[in-house]
């Protein structure tokens, strides 16, 4: 019956990988669809090939943070179920209104919603009964800055896009000053483009810090680690952003633009690596939790053998490479799927959005999912690229913003967590009573 139970969930985690696919489409390509650089037909095969590559790109960081929501030795497999069920539930609902709301969320707030009724009812080990049974907040670990936990997830709600908005705002001061035809912006340029060089060489690992080096050549093994793949894309989309800046002022209004809608398929591409890299490992880190829970109901059994090889180490954060590969690729499928409802929401009722502005907001939601990445915080995408269309728009004037659908939006992030942990928490008790 528990295997049963584990296939169900591994099988119902890829269908929520599939629809957060289509559910979070919009998010890399409202805004390349909106300045019509490309169709939504070519946009959606543009995002799911860089939701896919984000397979090479990417540690196991986010998946390890979701698996740890709750305290695996103290929960069963009917809490991972419920969770999921929940999140489908929410996710769809969402997505049939239109509603950009948080996958991310929707799974922490399944999963601990489902382990909470699962610690209020069923635990007695003072340790980990009723809300203990959730992780709320873990100390860093060494070398790691920031701590971890659900409260964290709970403060990215406002922080991911906030910062989004921020990088927003801050690289359209930056691209406007460097419009003008003087020397100076041209000098601000070039200090930027030099704090980014040793910024760069601070937080690039050299070869002798990588333990595993995929070649022989040193160079080639520098740039192929996972931990340096992220800041040379960082480097990459900062370094197109300054080389466009130098030349700016010296183009035509019709000139740039044409130049921005070009990279714009560079700054969405670098979105959709983002969404990718985050959301996929959500759902690695479910069936990471779904089989180390199994394993302590199933203690020495092996499950590196016959056709499905589930040797997962929780703590050690190791999977075999089919888990990851199969949830990148779910995902990319799912967004090859669109979700045409709230492209509609994130393209045009926001603000209005040219090349200029799809640039900047795309590159500041990829800059900030490629850091909340690198820390271990799964965020919302849907929150991230919303606040960095907010910051473009707040450029122009406050007004440019439709508030009025912000709000609205800010509603739905607010009731992600509680109203699918309460739905989770339902979906438990009666499951509970049927198995």
């Amino acid at each position: 019956m528990d295997f049963t139970l584990l296939v169900i969930i591994i099988v119902l985690a890829l269908i929520f990988d599939y629809i957060n696919g289509f559910h979070d489409a919009a998010n890399s390509i409202a805004t390349i669809v909106a300045t019509k650089v490309l169709t939504p037909f070519q946009a959606v095969f543009w995002a799911a090939f860089f939701n896919f590559l984000a397979y090479w790109v990417f540690g196991f960081g986010v998946a390890d943070t979701v698996a740890k929501t709750a305290h695996t030795g103290s929960i069963n497999l009917t809490v991972i179920l419920a969770g999921i069920i929940a999140a489908i539930i929410w996710n769809l609902l969402t997505w049939w209104k239109g509603i950009p709301s948080s996958s991310s969320h929707t799974l922490i707030g399944g999963f601990a919603g489902a382990a909470i009724a699962h610690g209020l009812s069923s635990v007695t080990d003072p340790e980990h009964a009723g809300f203990k049974i959730v992780n709320w907040l873990k100390d860093a670990k060494e070398g790691e800055l920031l701590p971890t936990g659900v409260l964290i997830v709970i403060l990215f709600i406002v922080f991911a896009p906030l910062l989004g908005m921020i990088i927003s705002y801050l690289i359209s001061l930056w691209m406007m000053y460097s419009s003008k035809k003087s020397i100076y912006p041209k000098l601000v340029t070039v200090l930027i483009m030099l704090l980014g060089v040793w910024f760069l060489s601070s937080v690039l690992h050299h070869y002798d810090k990588i333990e595993k080096p995929r070649f022989e050549s040193h160079f080639w093994s520098v740039v192929a680690e996972p931990h340096n793949i992220k800041f040379l894309l960082v480097g990459f989309i900062f370094f197109s952003l300054s080389v466009f800046n130098l030349v700016f002022s010296s183009f035509s209004v019709a000139k740039s633009e044409a130049i921005l809608k070009k990279m714009q398929l560079l700054s969405s591409a670098a979105f959709s690596l983002g969404h990718g890299g985050n959301d996929s490992q959500k759902v690695m880190g479910i069936i990471a939790a779904a089989v180390a829970v199994y394993i302590k109901t199933n203690p020495g059994i092996d499950l590196s053998a016959g056709f499905l090889d589930l040797n997962v180490d929780i703590d050690k954060g190791t999977m075999p490479g089919w888990i990851p590969i199969t949830c990148y690729t779910v995902i990319g499928l799912g967004t090859l799927s669109g979700g045409w409802k709230i492209v509609k929401t994130m393209g045009s009722k926001i603000t209005k959005v040219n090349a200029f502005e799809g640039v900047v907001a795309e590159s500041a939601g990829a800059l900030t999912l490629f850091m909340t990445e690198h820390f271990k915080i799964p965020v919302s995408t849907t929150h991230t690229i919303t606040g960095s269309i907010i910051g473009v728009g707040l450029t122009k004037r406050v007004s440019a913003v439709r508030w009025g659908v912000t709000v609205s939006l800010l509603w739905a992030w607010v009731l992600t967590i509680p109203v699918s942990a309460i739905i989770a928490a339902i979906t438990y008790y009666v499951l509970n009573a049927i198995l």
